[in-house]
């Protein structure tokens, strides 16, 4: 079952902001990830995150795009089918987690 999709304000910024040749990739698999984005220890496509360098991201999911250096960090709403898109950005140092973390609160997720 194909779960909904949703960005914070932020993440929708991002990915706008995504280079042309890069967009679509990003795009496709987010859309790929949808259709299970359990962790992949239940068979899906996220690979769960914990604590990051004293980030506590548990509960939380990436998917990584290793030769373009991005992250998209997500969590699930397993209540509503929901896979919540909290950031899309490339991975230097620990930033995007950092980020990641205040999104989280933020949003209250």
């Amino acid at each position: 079952m194909i779960w909904d999709i949703d960005y914070t304000d932020e993440a929708k910024r991002e990915l706008a902001k995504l280079d042309g040749s890069v967009k679509p990739q990003i795009v496709k698999t987010i859309r790929k990830a949808r259709q299970n984005p359990l962790p992949r220890s239940e068979g899906g496509y996220g690979e769960p995150l914990g604590n990051k360098g004293g980030i506590n991201l548990t509960g939380c999911l990436k998917l990584k795009f290793k030769k373009l250096g991005i992250r998209v960090v997500y969590k699930l709403i397993r209540i509503d089918r929901e896979m919540k898109v909290i950031i899309i950005s490339a991975r230097a140092d620990n930033e995007v987690y950092d980020e990641a973390k205040n999104r989280i609160d933020k949003y209250n997720l």
